[in-house]
């Protein structure tokens, strides 16, 4: 939109006529009808003040789309992305308090056994979590293909700020936990290294779940990454069947690789570091096969 286009947007937003907007300025009304006709522009200080009054940023003013700004969030895409964002966390961290609880109950002597049994408790749960999420998100892209850009420069600013704190907390808690581990097995060799893991899981339980909280509500922001991941092209779609496929494949692996290893040699509390593995697999497998979607 023009300069012209903005200020006539802005103005009817407040309802006022162009003589009242004059009369604010201390313009004539012709003026800003040359404005907003394009025809003219105002003088600096009367754009500072157009934006003051109209709390706007000057570059989308003059050469932005005022009008995203007052977008409406018709579809829920903002409260439906919130509860998504919190199951999504709320999963991963089951799945490393699972692990937690189990270490600790080992560190007290329950069997192996029963230990394991209570990890998969955790992640039984996770994965309902993950598989009911997943289907839910699938629905909403599809009932809601091309969601209109409805954040404003302000509040993704405010956005931004919360994530680099976020990011500096989570990280902040995990370096702490590796600074627990080294200490705990200096100077407490009475503690079972059981628990000192234990305790270990649950700190970093806290560390990931926070960058992934952190990491997610940013990508809310990205209304245009949405758009395209809901509308991708002809190549694109073949790339994402095709890590869909290959991740697939790894983890089928991985749960044969877990089952064998776990039932013939007993170790089910290391056993479970084979997910691990295959999850950074899949991992670079995305990278890889998505160097090219930021081209198109």
């Amino acid at each position: 939109m023009s300069f012209g286009e903005n200020l006539q947007f802005l103005r009817k937003q407040k309802e006022i006529t162009q003589e009242q907007l004059a009369e604010q300025l201390e313009v004539s009304r012709q003026s800003v009808s040359k404005w907003e006709s394009g025809t003219s522009y105002p003088e600096m200080d009367k754009l500072l003040q157009i934006c003051s009054m109209f709390q706007c940023n000057m570059d989308t003013l003059m050469q932005g789309d005022v009008s995203s700004d007052f977008a409406e969030d018709v579809c829920g895409y903002d409260r439906f992305q919130n509860r998504f964002i919190k199951m999504i966390t709320a999963g991963v961290g089951l799945i490393l308090l699972g692990l937690s609880v189990m270490t600790m109950l080992a560190g007290m002597g329950i069997s192996e056994s029963l230990s394991t049994a209570a990890f998969f408790v955790f992640l039984i749960i996770a994965v309902m979590i993950f598989v009911v999420m997943g289907m839910q998100n699938e629905r909403f892209r599809q009932k809601n293909p091309v969601i209109q850009n409805f954040y404003g420069d302000e509040e993704k600013e405010r956005a931004y700020q919360k994530f680099t704190v976020r990011i500096a907390v989570g990280i902040g808690i995990i370096l702490i936990s590796v600074l627990f581990v080294l200490i705990g097995y200096e100077v407490a060799e009475e503690i079972k290294e059981e628990f000192i893991s234990g305790f270990f899981l649950l700190m970093l339980t806290a560390g990931v779940s926070t960058l992934v909280y952190a990491g997610m509500q940013k990508s809310k922001y990205d209304i245009e990454g949405y758009n395209k991941e809901t509308n991708p092209s002809p190549e694109r779609r073949k790339r994402d069947e095709l890590k869909g496929k290959i991740c697939g494949c790894i983890m089928l692996v991985a749960t044969i690789i877990f089952l064998i290893w776990s039932f013939s040699t007993n170790a089910w509390r290391i056993t479970w570091i084979v997910y691990a593995v295959a999850g950074i697999c899949c991992g670079i497998v995305a990278v890889v096969l998505s160097k090219d979607d930021e081209k198109e």
